[in-house]
């Protein structure tokens, strides 16, 4: 249930206050069944990276909202951008607070519409800012709640944890058994459309996810990865074929696994150890200077819900 409590120290509205906004990765993704309003049913493993945004809320005389960082140009800075759309959707929700003007800034270094949640990831970052700055305390289950309207991803975004997703995503279920990890994103610069990658799904009625064992470690984390997909890799090549280039570029330079995230384009690898990634990722970034690559890790449940503190 939503609540307000009035402030109790209003300094903090004084303040700036900047929360990560991280990276998703669909370890795993699929796609189970499809509702009478066209909305795909899914199961997925999702996890959350150490690379990704930032957004920063300061209490204004006016409301304003500014986007800098590598891929600034190709997100909206009008009302249709999701940022936006959080910060109104929160002030509607507490109309009895003093959800005063706010100057919003969207620092931005995921690419756009590339499978790893970044605009939903902003959006999850806007409503913990906006929370903080109003000193609103609705609680991460009823704020990923309220968020739903925005998009499927807002829930395990504002969750930013490790965690399986079903339903059509809005259902999240924590889990403390993914070890560590690390990664190697890489994205080949080409925006895919998500509802164009699911037209072209041959199959709605996937088998589940198989159940997670306890405490796999990274050995048997990967064996149980081996017997998942995910189903919006087919057509998320078809409609962007150079996301198996992406793929071969991973698998030649070590990853133990590679697979594609979401519905695309980005693509991840999975590394024993941070510097190999990293060399793998120069050496790709050498091989494909028009692509946006980062070595990165997605740490554990307990340490995850430390770093989702505001930073």
């Amino acid at each position: 249930m939503l609540s307000f409590q009035p402030p109790a120290d209003t300094s903090l509205a004084e303040r700036a206050l900047t929360f990560r906004a991280p990276a998703k990765v669909n370890l795993a993704l699929h796609v189970t069944g499809r509702r009478a309003d066209g909305y795909h049913l899914l199961e997925s493993l999702v996890v959350f990276t150490g690379c990704g945004d930032r957004v920063t809320a300061t209490a204004a005389d006016a409301d304003d909202f500014h986007i800098h960082g590598p891929f600034a140009p190709a997100v909206p800075a009008d009302a249709s951008n999701l940022v936006l759309r959080a910060r109104d959707l929160l002030r509607r929700a507490f109309p009895q607070a003093a959800t005063g003007p706010v100057r919003i800034a969207l620092e931005k270094n995921l690419p756009a519409a590339s499978g790893i949640g970044g605009g939903s990831s902003d959006a999850a970052a806007a409503l913990r800012a906006l929370s903080a700055l109003w000193t609103l305390d609705p609680g991460a289950d009823a704020l990923g709640r309220l968020a739903t309207p925005l998009g499927a991803d807002l829930p395990m975004c504002v969750a930013a944890r490790p965690l399986i997703a079903r339903g059509i995503g809005e259902e999240i279920e924590p889990v403390d058994d993914v070890p560590p990890l690390v990664l190697l994103l890489v994205n080949p610069g080409v925006p895919v459309a998500t509802p164009e990658v699911f037209r072209r799904l041959a199959r709605h009625d996937n088998p589940p996810l198989p159940p997670l064992p306890r405490q796999p470690g990274m050995a048997g984390l990967l064996g149980w990865l081996a017997a998942t997909r995910n189903d919006l890799e087919v057509p998320g090549a078809e409609v962007a074929p150079v996301v198996l280039d992406a793929l071969a570029a991973l698998r030649a330079n070590g990853a133990a696994l590679a697979r594609m995230s979401g519905s695309g384009a980005t693509c991840f690898g999975l590394f024993s150890r941070l510097d190999e990634a990293s060399a793998a990722a120069r050496r790709i970034a050498r091989a494909q200077p028009g692509w946006w690559v980062a070595a990165t890790q997605a740490a554990a449940a307990q340490a995850m819900e430390a770093e989702n503190a505001r930073t």
